[in-house]
Parts: structure tokens; C-alpha cells; sequence
């Protein structure tokens, strides 16, 4: 199987990248911040299990990331913008049945976006606590300053990976600055509106975005696994592939 690529419209007329692999059942995957479905998705084989047990997988390069693009025009970000390139998507592609999986932004863009009314018959969120939903200010403040100081940051500074990961996948800093000013706080209470069964998944030394059980109880309809690494060695672990398979083929 090879990947395919498209291009979409997202909101304001945004030229989005799309890539496809598999044929089957439509799962949605939203790669992680400043990262790429190449690197998030592909490059580590979890997309080539979930199309090897009969999925099609759409995934998307979200705005400011990999092939999509990275608008210079503050109009371009309004409140929630990832959630309105998402619905965008869906109505682009006709999807009424389809489950829905994101890593680190892309589990909080997720979360959001069914919040707002997206209706995934599963939900995955990996990479994400539920201090990274309800307490978003302090990573985003995080990550501000990542750009503000870059290319000064030592390798002893907590901010020092995120710099060169930054710098690694060649992210347009001021559209990403712009993008970052898009996402506001999650209400916990909010979180009663994800009522489809949703699996926790996260690295078992990852607490980047909080406790993965704190936003497993705070589920309605969740369960909690762990799978080894962190935040950004997860993505690369085949346990990552296993365990999306497991849930999204098991029964009730």
C-alpha cells in the first residue's frame, strides 16, 4: 500500500493537506503539535497496522504543519480554528460513520471538536491529560516562549527538544505563534458531551499534557492504557499501532 495525497479546503479557503492510506473503514487521525501525519502517522508504521486490519486513514497536515498552509493573516485564526478545518474535512469527504484519533493537539483538537457536535462512532486520545484540555494556558504559554527564545535555548532548558523539534520540521514560528492564540481552556464539565466509547492512551512516562487517568475518570465512556514512553518517544513504539487496532476492532 502506498500514501496518497490530496488537498482540501479548510476554514477561510485554507489550502490543507490530506493523506490516505488503506481502504475500509474511515478513521481520522490529527497528528501532534508541530509535528506532520508523515512523522506522527507514517514513518513509524502505525497507520500501515490500522490499514493492514482494514481501515482507510485519513490524515490530515493540520494548518502552520507539514504540506498545509501556514496563513500570515490573523484573520486566518479565529478561536477554535483546528476544530473548524476538522469539520471542514468531514464535510469535504462525506463522512457520517468514521472514528476519530489524535496525539497531543490533535487528541485536544479532537475532544473540541465533538464537544462542538463532530460525532466519531470512537474517539482516541492520545498524548493528552486532562490538565492539557482544562489547564491548555500553561503549554501554550510554554510553547509562546519556545518561539519567542529561539535558537538561544540551551540544551539544559526543559524547552530545549521542543526548540529542535521545531526547528526539525521547519514550522513557520509566527503562523504557529498565531495559532497557539486559538486555543482556549477546556471546562472538565464539558466533558460530559464525549459520550461515544473513548480510549486514554498514553505513554507510561508521558505527563506532558497531565494525568492520562484524571482525564480517563473525567470520560464518561473511557478507558485508560499505557503504552511505553514519552511524550515524544510514544509515537514511535508499535505498541501505539496495537492498541489503536485493539479498540477500534473490538466489540460493544
Amino acid at each position: 500500500m502506498t500514501v496518497s495525497t490530496e488537498f482540501f479546503e479548510g476554514f477561510g479557503g485554507a489550502r490543507l493537506a490530506l493523506h490516505r492510506l488503506g481502504a475500509g473503514r474511515p478513521v481520522l487521525l490529527l497528528h501532534g503539535l508541530f509535528s506532520s501525519a508523515e512523522v506522527n502517522w507514517i514513518k513509524f508504521g502505525t497507520a500501515a497496522k490500522l490499514a493492514d486490519a482494514g481501515f482507510e486513514c485519513l490524515m490530515p497536515d493540520l494548518r502552520v504543519h507539514g504540506q498545509s498552509a501556514a496563513p500570515d493573516d490573523p484573520a486566518a485564526y479565529p478561536q477554535d480554528v483546528l476544530v473548524r478545518d476538522l469539520e471542514a474535512l468531514v464535510a469535504h469527504l462525506g463522512l457520517l460513520d468514521f472514528d476519530l484519533v489524535g496525539f497531543s493537539l490533535g487528541s485536544r483538537t479532537s475532544a473540541r471538536a465533538v464537544i462542538a457536535g463532530v460525532k466519531p462512532r470512537r474517539l482516541v486520545l492520545s498524548g493528552m491529560g486532562l490538565q492539557g484540555l482544562a489547564g491548555w494556558a500553561r503549554r501554550q504559554d510554554f510553547f509562546v516562549d519556545v518561539i519567542d527564545r529561539f535558537g538561544t535555548i540551551k540544551r539544559d532548558d526543559p524547552a530545549y527538544f521542543a526548540q529542535q523539534f521545531l526547528k526539525t520540521m521547519g514550522t513557520d514560528r509566527e503562523a504557529a505563534r498565531l495559532l497557539l492564540g486559538t486555543m482556549a481552556d477546556t471546562d472538565p464539565a464539558e466533558l460530559a458531551a464525549i459520550t461515544m466509547p473513548c480510549l486514554v492512551l498514553c505513554g507510561d512516562q508521558d505527563n506532558d499534557n497531565g494525568s492520562a487517568q484524571q482525564l480517563a475518570e473525567a470520560l464518561p465512556y473511557a478507558r485508560l492504557a499505557l503504552i511505553p514512553g514519552t511524550h515524544m518517544s510514544s509515537v514511535t513504539m508499535p505498541q501505539l499501532g496495537d492498541e489503536l487496532v485493539r479498540f477500534l476492532t473490538s466489540q460493544g
